[in-house]
């Protein structure tokens, strides 16, 4: 009686870290793109962003 209740127990651990070691990175990408594409849209216009410059931190004067 105890071995299916243990199975789905330690299935379910299983599924809910794999799904949440791929989903989680990938939600914080999503988030990330879109702030750059916010950014973009509201400071700096669409010609002027250059993702490299945003990721190092480096500005050029503009």
């Amino acid at each position: 009686m105890r071995r299916p209740l243990g199975i789905a127990i330690i299935g379910g651990l299983i599924l809910s870290q794999a799904l949440t070691l791929f989903t989680t990175p990938v939600v914080y990408l999503y988030f990330d793109r879109l702030q750059h594409w916010w950014y973009r849209i509201r400071k700096r216009g669409p010609q002027e962003f250059d993702p490299l410059e945003a990721e190092n931190g480096a500005g050029n004067g503009r």
